[in-house]
């Protein structure tokens, strides 16, 4: 790094769950090649102790911090709402990082209306808010706001993101203005501050993946039989869980389908926290052999997205799946689970066209294999499905872009050089 270059001090400290440790290591590396130095299979219902041990960490960081008197930022995630006093007392300034759309950020509000807003019960979610001045379909289903609930600990989410927006010195965010320029603006109105998108943060295929995945070559034959676009991929990510009745219900709209597909099923804990070792109706497997391939853990979702014979993505809706899947053009058949931004990734994505949702029971989320068969069937093959295959081809360039990101990062990287020093500075 050359003298004219100024030398950035940074500790990233995100959340502690895979969607959101992916986008804090991919910025962590680009800031690391411009100088900087840098240091999930729980259950809905137990994520609020992961939430009271994460808040034992303000110790250890604090003890950290006072032997970095280096450190001038903190990029952070939504929880630790304790780091403000903690960086205040160091003169270090703060950069929330959300790994979440602008969209998504956007309806939240400003803090205010996080700490002590009008939208105190489920239902006031379940409608757009008045701060979104454009046409948009952003609103919870009632029985995702419900699921939600259950992953708050006696600090809600709402208090710790409010918190942490009063005390940022920049909001930054995985998004471009190529995809959400309204949320981008709103949220630019509302808060006051700078914000910037890092862009959409495509990642990128490991060289060694093939061989750290015994099973790829496996699959990769059995995709390689399947002609060009015919097949779709299933995968709920890794923190949806389903009841075994839904999941009974998904598999037989996936097998009605009558149509090739690849399904990540991982046995995890469902209902009251029980671990179910077969989740899947007895004889699915049997039943479909030589249509569809089930796959037992971790897939090497990259892998399979980028084969020639994958045509679209059965996806829980998790911001960074929808960013893979757009990013090799595939059209999305939407399933949210019910936890975190996943119904309005869902209704944004139904929205720009480049997917549908799997309609469901406002109230208990409940849904029908026929429904399920008919929107993997109209996203895959259907004439009527054509506009949103067509669209999802369109914007691959733009998700797809690490050049675009990285014009994004760069102009991230200048805005810390060029902010003004804190007090404590001076």
């Amino acid at each position: 790094m050359d003298g004219s270059q100024k030398q950035l001090h940074i500790v990233m400290f995100p959340w502690l769950a895979y969607g959101h440790i992916m986008p804090f290591l991919q910025v962590s590396k680009f800031l690391a090649q411009k100088g900087a130095e840098s240091t999930s299979d729980l259950p809905i219902h137990q994520v609020p102790y992961l939430k009271k041990a994460y808040d034992k960490l303000e110790t250890q960081l604090t003890e950290f911090l006072k032997k970095s008197s280096q450190v001038k930022w903190i990029i952070h995630d939504f929880a630790p709402y304790w780091l403000p006093p903690v960086a205040t007392q160091r003169g270090i300034n703060l950069v929330y990082f959300s790994i979440y759309s602008a969209s998504t950020f956007a309806f939240l509000g400003p803090p205010s209306e996080l700490l002590n807003g009008s939208r105190q019960r489920p239902e006031d979610f379940t409608v757009a808010p008045v701060w979104l001045d454009y046409p948009n379909n952003l609103a919870f289903k009632l029985h995702e706001m419900v699921g939600h609930q259950e992953c708050m600990d006696s600090v809600s989410d709402f208090e710790r993101v409010g918190t942490l927006l009063l005390s940022c010195k920049i909001l930054a965010l995985r998004s471009c203005y190529e995809v959400e320029a309204d949320a981008l603006r709103v949220l630019s109105k509302i808060h006051q501050k700078p914000i910037i998108p890092l862009g959409l943060l495509p990642p990128s295929l490991p060289s060694n993946e093939d061989k750290e995945n015994e099973n790829w070559e496996a699959m990769k034959k059995w995709l390689d039989s399947k002609r060009d676009k015919t097949v779709f991929y299933v995968a709920l990510g890794s923190e949806v869980s389903l009841s075994q009745e839904f999941m009974h219900e998904l598999a037989s709209g996936i097998e009605k389908s009558g149509l090739p597909f690849i399904w990540a099923v991982r046995n995890r804990p469902l209902v009251e926290g029980q671990l179910v070792q077969d989740v899947l109706p007895s004889g699915f497997e049997e039943r479909v052999s030589g249509r569809g391939l089930v796959l037992r853990g971790w897939a090497p979702q990259l892998r399979v997205l980028t084969h020639s014979s994958v045509g679209g993505f059965l996806t829980h809706c998790g911001w960074s799946s929808v960013i893979e899947a757009l990013g090799y053009g595939l059209p999305l058949i939407l399933f949210p689970g019910a936890s975190s931004d996943l119904g309005l990734v869902a209704r944004l994505m139904h929205s720009k066209k480049v997917g549908l949702e799997i309609e469901r029971n406002d109230l208990d989320g409940s849904f029908t294999s026929d429904l399920v068969a008919e929107s993997i069937k109209r996203v895959m093959v259907d004439p009527e499905g054509e506009p949103l295959r067509a669209n999802a081809s369109a914007v691959k360039e733009i998700f797809s872009s690490v050049e675009l990101s990285n014009k994004y990062l760069d102009e991230f990287t200048r805005s810390i050089e060029e902010f003004p020093p804190s007090d404590a500075e001076v």
